[in-house]
């Protein structure tokens, strides 16, 4: 179980969010602004709170006193335009947070080649991701996400850096993908498309308030 109940003074806003998020997606809309991507960076550790506090599986993320960093908190992040290093390979750039993370070698290729796998990407293991077709992009992305078996995932428009042909098709295969994490997923987006892929929880922020039932 996730757990947040922060707030944080925006530029244009007060942001005040309380929700405990199961395992399971979770869904968070709201228009451009509203203060999405405030919500993951918080729960990942980029932003630190004004007040309150985070966290996961009953352990404190952060309150006045305490703050985790974000290395620290097992938490797996996928951006809105992925963040991959365009210098490495595809398989560096999945096995970037486990070597982050001080895991030894052999492990980490081992747990590096059994994510490629389930991604249907061993074949490209050595190629720059500069080189990829955005669908394969988002693969490596979520694979770098995944390798540190994270104990929540926050997914920011997952699907936005795609074409509109290839975006179909990859949003079914992450909702397949997805439906095997037992772990709670903040999915950010503001695409209505997105939001009936995943309709089982969602809820909606309206300039920083955090409203639980969607509408």
């Amino acid at each position: 179980m996730l757990q947040v109940d922060v707030r944080l003074a925006l530029r244009d806003f007060p942001f005040a969010a309380q929700i405990d998020v199961p395992p399971g997606v979770t869904v968070v809309v709201g228009a451009s602004g509203a203060g999405k991507s405030t919500l993951l960076r918080l729960v990942a550790g980029l932003l630190r709170p004004d007040a309150g506090s985070i966290r996961l599986d009953g352990r404190l993320l952060c309150d006045a006193e305490h703050f985790v960093e974000p290395y620290r908190r097992d938490i797996g992040m996928v951006f809105q335009e992925y963040a991959l290093f365009p210098h490495l390979d595809v398989a560096a750039n999945v096995g970037f947070g486990l070597r982050a993370r001080g895991i030894a070698a052999s492990e980490r290729r081992a747990r590096v080649a059994r994510m490629l796998e389930r991604f249907e990407i061993a074949d490209q293991r050595r190629v720059r991701v500069a080189a990829l077709s955005g669908g394969q992009r988002q693969r490596v992305a979520l694979a770098r996400a995944l390798v540190i078996d994270p104990a929540a995932l926050l997914l920011d428009e997952p699907l936005s850096a795609l074409d509109p042909q290839t975006r179909g098709r990859v949003r079914g295969e992450l909702r397949a993908l997805l439906e095997t994490v037992a772990v709670p997923t903040l999915l950010v987006t503001h695409d209505q498309a997105d939001r009936a892929a995943f309709p089982e929880r969602v809820v909606r922020l309206e300039r920083g308030l955090l409203l639980t039932a969607a509408s």
